[in-house]
């Protein structure tokens, strides 16, 4: 008996992604695990792969539709299974209509197909008087009509020129959404323009306010003087084919660390504190669309090299949109790293269920005492923001004193 696939939940707390796109067409058979369909979270791009052989009867939603979790996405058969009226296999199975019939919008009065797989555009008169169509997925029309945006004045680069919703971001990135306001006053002038929020943008407060109200932030300073840090990335990048940065090694010295002072490689469960044997860390990447935080998997047992070489993959997907889901979930602590900016030092908020996350500031010139007498040394500003649930001060402190002694002899690092 046919059966219906449907859109799995693809992130946890993710209730609704967009389908990108379709890897198979209609009567195409199918086997076990292949990928069958592309979507798109708020940050990254997930697999949707065949549940069993078979065969794909009917594709149930068009490419650049959002569509909530557990929604029907097409009619599968078995790989012998004749089926010889698939409209009455949808009826049987609950489906009337497409389930995400695409909305017609007032203007358009020519007839179409069924929305189950043909888009309806809005008719736009050019100046010839013949109306022109403008393909554009449901998603992309919705945020065009929630920034103001005219479809019609959208150059598509979807399939056969559609509107997908890089387009109305790429838009919004090059034009303002809204004419400035200005409001005067007997000695006060001010204009403004808003910009809607992204998903990820959303995405991004909703989860920092999260972790804001339920996780009880304490946070850790040292400095680091890191002139034999520097001297030996100097040595590592004379021979090596792979580029090592600084942070690469902060990111060696905090797996380190966190093998040396196991009590901050956990995170924090409604039932009990989780412990983890390896050392995961994600890693924060700024790109266009806002900041990602992919995961480094047991980085104690990784290669400087390694770590460089990964970082730079996870770099160039991040900005592509090309991450997979699975890389953005897991870790224990994350690292974020303004020092390339010239920051000085900051504090950073946790990204949950993270027990910890490390903000490292730019290394400069700085006096030092020692032996009672002024030097000069390349010092690096740290702050560690921790969860007080599941680590007590005590192993925060003991942790920011082992990986300032890292960072300070760096030939450690590499052991």
């Amino acid at each position: 008996m046919p059966e219906l696939l449907r859109m799995p939940e693809v992130a946890t707390g993710t209730s609704e992604a967009v389908l990108s796109s379709w890897s198979v067409s209609e009567n195409a058979s199918v086997t076990a695990t292949e990928v069958i369909a592309t979507v798109e979270t708020a940050k990254a791009v997930v697999d949707v792969e065949a549940e069993a052989d078979g065969v794909v009867l009917r594709l149930l939603v068009a490419p650049g539709t959002q569509v909530q979790s557990g929604t029907p996405i097409a009619l599968m058969a078995g790989p012998d299974e004749q089926v010889a009226d698939i409209d009455a296999e949808l009826r049987d199975l609950g489906i009337v209509a497409d389930p995400l019939a695409l909305e017609v919008p007032e203007a358009a009065t020519t007839p179409e197909p069924s929305p189950l797989h043909v888009e309806v555009p809005a008719p736009v008169t050019q100046a010839s008087g013949d109306p022109k169509r403008v393909f554009a997925s449901p998603l992309a029309r919705r945020q065009a009509k929630e920034a103001g945006l005219a479809v019609e004045h959208i150059t598509g680069t979807g399939p056969n020129g559609r509107i997908v919703r890089r387009d109305v971001e790429s838009a919004l990135s090059t034009a303002s959404v809204s004419p400035p306001r200005e409001t005067v006053g007997p000695a006060t002038s001010s204009a403004w323009t808003d910009v809607p929020h992204s998903t990820v943008r959303r995405l991004i407060a909703s989860r920092l306010t999260e972790s804001k109200q339920q996780a009880p932030h304490f946070y850790v300073r040292g400095t680091a003087q890191v002139d034999r840090l520097l001297e030996m990335r100097r040595e590592l990048n004379d021979d090596a084919q792979m580029h090592i940065s600084v942070n690469d090694l902060v990111i060696k010295a905090v797996a380190r660390a966190h093998v040396l002072v196991p009590a901050l490689n956990v995170t924090w469960t409604p039932d009990a504190i989780r412990s983890y044997s390896a050392v995961d860390i994600s890693v924060a990447v700024a790109t266009d669309d806002g900041l990602v935080t992919p995961v480094l998997r047991s980085v104690q047992g990784m290669s400087v090299s390694t770590v460089a070489r990964s970082v730079q993959d996870f770099v160039q997907r991040a900005k592509t949109g090309r991450l997979q889901q699975q890389e953005l979930e897991g870790g224990s602590v994350t690292i974020t790293n303004l020092g390339m900016f010239g920051t000085e030092e900051f504090a950073a908020i946790l990204n949950p269920p993270q027990a910890s996350i490390l903000a490292v500031g730019a290394a400069g010139p700085e006096p030092v005492v020692v032996d009672g007498e002024i030097h000069v040394a390349t010092c690096m500003h740290l702050t560690l923001s921790v969860d007080h649930r599941p680590v007590d001060g005590v192993a925060a402190a003991e942790w920011m004193r082992l990986f300032i002694s890292l960072l300070e002899h760096p030939s450690r690092i590499l052991a």
